[in-house]
């Protein structure tokens, strides 16, 4: 009788499992996380959500439809899709130069793209102003081919080509050192050609990188302003549409260009980082 009065030792009584313990955390760490990523999303989609508060289909339309107002549209895709153009030629070989270190000297091409991907976007444009205005013997040269780099679409392109650039070529940089050099020795071993061996073995899987880099690129050339106020007042593209409504009409007339930017500046990385998060998810599953 007197045994079952005695206390149970208290390594007797069951506790919660480590499986149990485990599973508790983990579900505390995704809460925390979907929470977190919540926050994120309501700082950076908060402005977005503002610009579409204050607009309405009848100030958009009004704004949209009046003579000339799309103009600024084409002259940001057409100077966009030609730097993209000019990127992809000279900066996706420039990118794997450097990832494979087939440059004299790779460190200091890097540090010179370093410092222009930190130079202020109005110091481009005054540098320059310097470097091919119409005084200067790049000026000149470009004269004597009928071409000018102030305020003309070749001017835009040129300021758009120096803000986007350093991304591109770093980001393509990035994306070749991500594939192992192995891979492309292995396929010229088996009768590939290195330029075969490149496009059949480095730039597949290289492509969702190069992507993203391209992503990152057009983002920067939609909305390039700081070089371009300086050297290309005009034509007006975009942004420039919308500083100069601004100025002149206010902020409300301003919105409406805003929302055009928005919408032609912010699906291709969307879906340039969609496709690579699937493309990676295929090649690692």
């Amino acid at each position: 009788m007197s045994s079952l009065l005695e206390p149970v030792p208290l390594a007797a009584v069951p506790g919660p499992g480590p499986g149990l313990t485990g599973e508790r955390a983990r579900r505390a760490q995704r809460i925390l996380s979907v929470a977190g990523a919540g926050v994120v999303w309501l700082v950076l989609v908060a402005p977005i959500g503002a610009l579409l508060a204050h607009l309405s289909v009848h100030s958009v339309s009004a704004a949209l439809t009046a003579p000339g107002a799309l103009a600024p549209l084409v002259v940001s895709l057409e100077s966009g899709g030609i730097t993209i153009g000019v990127l992809l030629v000279a900066g996706t070989p420039l990118g794997w130069l450097l990832a494979r270190r087939r440059l004299p000297a790779a460190r200091v091409w890097e540090t010179g793209l370093l410092c222009a991907l930190l130079l202020p976007p109005l110091v481009i444009g005054l540098l320059l102003v310097f470097l091919v205005g119409p005084l200067t013997p790049a000026g000149e040269a470009l004269s004597a081919v009928h071409l000018d780099a102030t305020n003309t679409l070749f001017a835009l392109v040129v300021a758009e080509v120096y803000e986007s650039a350093p991304y591109f070529v770093l980001g393509v940089e990035a994306a070749f050192a991500s594939v192992d050099p192995a891979l492309e020795e292995q396929a010229m071993l088996l009768g590939d050609r290195p330029r075969d061996a490149v496009r059949r073995v480095t730039l597949p899987l290289a492509a969702p990188g190069i992507a993203m880099a391209l992503a990152v690129a057009w983002a920067r050339a939609m909305g390039a302003f700081g070089a371009v106020i300086i050297v290309a007042y005009h034509p007006y593209g975009l942004p420039l549409q919308i500083w100069t409504t601004l100025q002149e009409t206010g902020l409300a007339s301003a919105l409406p260009y805003a929302l055009v930017l928005l919408v032609v500046a912010l699906p291709v990385p969307v879906a340039a980082y969609t496709w690579s998060i699937r493309a990676r998810a295929r090649r690692l599953g």
